[in-house]
């Protein structure tokens, strides 16, 4: 006898929310963007790429899915205190932040220099601690929650990486020193850990090799998951979940949406 039953949407309540996602415009932020309008929240995008970031408000506008912008150059404080305050005036509220905007810059130990690596931690980490200083005052008034996006490269090392891979240590770090410093507000704060996921710049990085499909296919043969890069959204869903009140007792995690790249046993022969 077969039974029948329905499934419905999961409400996140995130209706109205307004949700401040760094470096929003292309690759995860972009797929955290387009999976927060569709959950009925208010992603506000802050960032420096004017061009893609207009271009994707407009294609969000033709699917009538409300979506913000504030331009910033996130390395230079004023500026991110400038786009905050614009948000403020505009919204009148802020109920989230995720943290995203960063690039993996390949400033090794050996190839790259102090200037170097100090850069690549103000490009990769310091405005994480910047745009979390500025909400916090309204995450206090709604009981907000913070999402890190950080990488498994903090875990796992890439090599030649240096910088990149200090600033999503620092990241971490940072995600569960805040967890507790907020527990008397009630805010959440957890990280998502990225292994594989298959974006613009990923994209760019493997046209890079001599055979890009067979560099890509040797990368996904080690992903025990189905053999396969974990998607924009996939990561986007799971910071819609963290960020609603679904996951209202969840804090101070750092969650890893990739397939059990960072720690099954890669060396395993895995059936798909």
């Amino acid at each position: 006898m077969l039974l029948k039953y329905t499934i419905s949407n999961m409400d996140l309540g995130l209706k109205n929310k307004i949700i401040i996602v760094t470096g929003g415009s292309k690759g995860i932020g972009e797929g955290i963007v387009s999976l927060l309008a569709k959950e009925a929240a208010f992603p506000v995008i802050v960032g420096r790429n004017k061009p893609s970031i207009e271009k994707l408000i407009d294609e969000f506008k033709n699917k009538n899915l409300k979506v913000g912008h504030a331009f910033a150059e996130l390395t230079e404080p004023k500026q991110c205190e400038i786009a905050v305050k614009k948000i403020l005036e505009k919204y009148g509220r802020i109920d989230g932040l995720v943290n995203n905007a960063g690039i993996n810059d390949s400033i090794g130990l050996e190839s790259g220099n102090y200037v170097e690596f100090m850069e690549s931690i103000k490009r990769n980490l310091t405005h994480y601690y910047m745009m979390g200083h500025l909400v916090l005052p309204e995450l206090k008034k709604n009981k907000g929650a913070i999402v890190n996006i950080s990488s498994k490269v903090a875990d796992t090392g890439q090599g030649g990486t240096s910088g990149y891979a200090a600033a999503n240590g620092g990241r971490n770090a940072l995600t569960r020193e805040w967890a507790i410093e907020l527990l008397p507000y009630g805010i959440r704060v957890n990280s998502i850990i990225v292994a594989e996921c298959y974006t613009p710049l990923y994209e760019k990085w493997i046209k890079t090799f001599e055979n890009p499909k067979e560099k890509l296919k040797s990368i996904t043969d080690k992903i025990p998951l189905e053999q396969r890069m974990t998607t924009t959204t996939e990561i986007a869903n799971a910071v819609a979940f963290l960020l609603s009140e679904r996951s209202s007792h969840t804090t101070g995690q750092l969650l890893h949406v990739d397939g059990g790249y960072t720690h099954l046993d890669r060396a395993l022969k895995y059936k798909g």
